[in-house]
């Protein structure tokens, strides 16, 4: 009997993905029993705080001296250890997203975010969105907890959608949203702005959150026999629906809210299937005048939002070639780094 490729392809692709699955649970199932491991270290290590930093550095000796070429139980990580059990003291972080991410994201999170509400919250997006530590670190540097959680959005969500639907799509919106990516020009337009951030598409996910899903730029639709044209259209994964993007240069003006409500009507109608939720409208301008959207919204029969954004403010050219570089500052200050294939990284996070 002769093989069937096509067939046979898809029983490799069906193996390959079992392999990826098991490898993933088997980290998860490792990286917990870690992270549970080195709370219950740092409990025993914060109960005798009262013994002093010898305590700590006889420590690290003795366990690298009976356990050679051990790795993790340097001063610094048996130090982090006990920091990591005093944010965590009823030991609940062992049956929750926080032990599902690494140990470093955990001295990320430690070294950078004070409040236990903030920090576990970055954790469980670091588990959602599988960051890696330096995505994390962006996201905390880029203050995203502040741009997407706390209330200065501007949405009639919680009238047109849903309760449940309303909450996922509030959480979603970040304001404002930062594309220090692009570099402001004088004159800049809506389709040039749209342009860079297609060009930048991988980068302007991140900055979109976790769930987006790119369908088209300019992204046309007929209607009555005429075209109109979308600036920007993604599919977002978890709340199960279409989300119309427009790109203005300015400053929010009340017509724009009609505009938009018109795309997500089409959107509804002719792109979305009966399985898909109301489709989001999201406009992104430079100022969102507030008070202005809040009373542009209030006739409005479809769920969107209005955000600001900010692009990244370049030197003008004239300027650029006044001030030292990076490399000048580190010669004037004696910072230059040793070459790395020298340096000894022996008590590095772990």
């Amino acid at each position: 009997m002769l093989m069937n490729t096509a067939e046979y392809l898809q029983i490799v692709a069906e193996v390959k993905s079992q392999i990826a699955e098991s490898r993933r649970l088997a980290f998860q199932s490792v990286n917990t029993e870690l992270i549970a491991l080195y709370w219950r270290i740092g409990r025993l290590i914060d109960t005798h705080s009262q013994w002093g930093t010898s305590f700590v550095k006889n420590l690290s000796q003795d366990i690298r001296r009976d356990y050679p070429g051990i790795r993790g139980f340097s001063v610094r990580n048996l130090t982090y250890m006990a920091t990591f059990a005093r944010a965590y003291p009823d030991g609940e972080f062992a049956q929750s997203v926080t032990a599902q991410v690494t140990w470093t994201h955990h001295t990320v999170l430690l070294d950078k975010v004070s409040d236990p509400a903030i920090r576990r919250w970055y954790a469980e997006q670091a588990t959602e969105g599988r960051w890696s530590v330096r995505a994390l670190e962006d996201h905390i540097d880029s203050h995203t907890y502040e741009r997407q959680v706390l209330p200065s959005k501007t949405t009639n969500f919680s009238e047109r959608l849903p309760q449940k639907q309303a909450v996922w799509a509030n959480e979603v919106l970040r304001d404002p949203y930062i594309f220090d990516f692009i570099s402001a020009r004088e004159g800049m337009v809506e389709r040039e702005i749209g342009a860079e951030l297609v060009r930048n598409i991988s980068r302007f996910l991140i900055e979109l959150g976790t769930g987006f899903a790119f369908v088209g730029e300019q992204y046309r639709v007929e209607v009555a026999g005429e075209d109109f044209y979308i600036d920007l259209l993604f599919y977002h994964l978890k709340l199960r629906c279409y989300v119309v993007v427009e790109l203005k240069a300015g400053k929010f003006r009340p017509e724009y809210a009609g505009q938009l409500n018109f795309y997500v009507s089409v959107v509804d109608d002719l792109v979305a299937s009966d399985d898909d939720n109301p489709t989001i409208g999201l406009l992104l301008c430079k100022s969102k005048q507030g008070l202005v959207a809040e009373y542009a919204f209030q006739d409005i029969n479809k769920p969107i939002g209005v955000s600001e954004y900010r692009l990244f403010d370049a030197l003008p050219s004239q300027y650029e070639d006044l001030l030292p570089s990076a490399d000048d500052i580190e010669t004037r200050l004696g910072l230059a780094l040793p070459d790395e294939s020298t340096t000894d990284t022996g008590d590095e996070k772990e």
